[in-house]
């Protein structure tokens, strides 16, 4: 049998002029049909492209009618980032899990709901037998995108459930990959680091009472070690990129959900944290 094909061939190549010479497009037609080209006005202005209660950015002021740049303001339901993080920071704790239930429910939890979340989290955090060995190790890649977006769809063949949209389930989903993210992400890099870059491998267990901050150092370090500011820092780094790396690792998502769904996973490659929409 013939191997995988990766070459270029020169039919190819002519195939590829035919595709371009009758595949143009009139830029003119944008201005007539009014077009929005990458959510952009004619004027690169941004246009409204959906409703979200999830989080805002704020990039500009009005100052005597005038539209000008400001220093940003980024808010998560509501809240805005600054006085979350300075909380986090001046009680000494981690607070990746806490926006993640804000981002998910809309409110910040007590301390018992913070506390049952992070054991329903850490209950969650565990890949199916084998899967180690036989997905991330098997084909490892240096383009951590692509294997984390690997592992998610193939997590979907793992599932009994993977196609039913009720809300409890959808949300288990949310949970169950926002809870093994941690461990796709750090198994893949050291799956890299041995077979492509030839380092030793290493593959830690997660600690169920440590955040997930924590936990990525945990199993990043050969020796299990990291500092207290270290952790702090990652910390801070996941909650204010919670939005942006939800997304991103969920577009190609395993568990498409009708239109209208109140909660909505995509697959970034994942999972976009589960965007809750009301």
């Amino acid at each position: 049998m013939a191997g995988f094909k990766l070459k270029v061939t020169p039919e190819m190549e002519s195939l590829t002029q035919v595709c371009v010479e009758n595949s143009k497009m009139d830029p003119s037609l944008y201005g007539k049909y009014d077009v929005k080209r990458g959510l952009r006005d004619v004027n690169g202005k941004g246009v409204l492209a959906g409703l979200t209660q999830i989080s805002s950015i704020c990039s500009t002021d009005v100052v005597d009618g005038k539209t000008v740049p400001c220093e940003g303001r980024l808010y998560y339901r509501g809240y805005d980032i600054h006085e979350l993080t300075q909380g986090f920071l001046r009680e000494q704790r981690f607070g990746f899990e806490e926006v993640t239930y804000l981002l998910l429910f809309g409110k910040l939890p007590n301390e018992k709901e913070l506390a049952d979340f992070k054991v329903l989290l850490a209950g969650q955090r565990s890949l199916p037998k084998n899967f180690v060995r036989d997905v991330i190790m098997k084909a490892p890649t240096k383009d951590m995108m692509n294997t984390l977006s690997r592992s998610v769809l193939t997590l979907y063949a793992y599932d009994h459930n993977a196609d039913d949209t009720s809300l409890p389930n959808v949300l288990r989903q949310c949970l169950n990959l926002i809870s093994v993210f941690p461990m796709l992400s750090v198994y893949s890099y050291q799956a890299y680091n041995h077979y492509i870059k030839g380092k030793s491998l290493y593959i830690h267990n997660p600690n169920p009472k440590l955040s997930v901050a924590e936990n990525i150092l945990l199993m990043l370090r050969p020796d299990m070690q990291y500092t207290q500011l270290e952790a702090t820092i990652l910390d801070l780094a996941l909650v204010l990129h919670v939005i942006l790396i939800t997304q991103i690792f969920t577009s190609p998502l395993a568990h498409p959900l009708r239109a209208g769904h109140p909660l909505s996973v995509t697959v970034l490659g994942q999972n976009r944290l589960a965007d809750v929409r009301t």
